[in-house]
């Protein structure tokens, strides 16, 4: 399916037929293709490129369609990882996390930090970080696939052996 051009965000960048491929909704997402373009909300004078997941709804293209900036993008891939790394070892803890230590990692970022921790705000913290586990578990081949992917493309682009932490 080809995604619209006619709409805010300008497609510069697009897979289309996402949905083939969109994880465990592969073959019935409603998230049809990726675009990577001009953003929307781009002011006169200003150009910011953003990402977009585009969703149909079998009539009209979606309102929860989403787009993010690139770097926003990145900082979930990095949110991601460092969840995926410590999920590897979570399970020598009996509730899955410290309860006195939440923090997971800190990412050094633009000369602060973004700290990972589990969400103990959660009043139902202790059910959820298990089903979130399991999914975790279940879906690990999906995401290891994708992971090992982006792993050898940033080796390819000379990001692979960075000593930066």
């Amino acid at each position: 399916m080809k995604i619209p051009t006619t709409l805010k965000h300008k497609p510069v960048i697009v897979v289309e037929d996402y949905d083939n491929i969109d994880g465990r909704n592969a073959h019935h997402s409603d998230a049809k293709g990726l675009s990577l373009g001009l953003a929307q909300w781009n002011d006169r004078g200003k150009v910011d490129i953003s990402a977009k997941v585009w969703r149909y709804t079998g009539e009209k293209w979606s309102r929860q369609s989403e787009e993010l900036p690139l770097h926003r993008i990145i900082d979930m891939a990095l949110l991601t990882c460092e969840t995926k790394k410590y999920f590897a070892e979570a399970y020598r803890m009996p509730k899955l996390y410290d309860e006195k230590d939440p923090d997971i990692a800190r990412v050094g970022l633009q000369g602060d930090a973004m700290t990972v921790s589990v969400c103990t705000d959660n009043p139902m913290i202790s059910e959820d970080i298990k089903l979130f586990y399991d999914s975790l578990a279940k879906d690990d081949e999906l995401l290891s696939e994708r992971l090992h992917r982006l792993a050898d493309l940033l080796t390819e682009m000379g990001y692979g052996h960075s000593s930066a932490k």
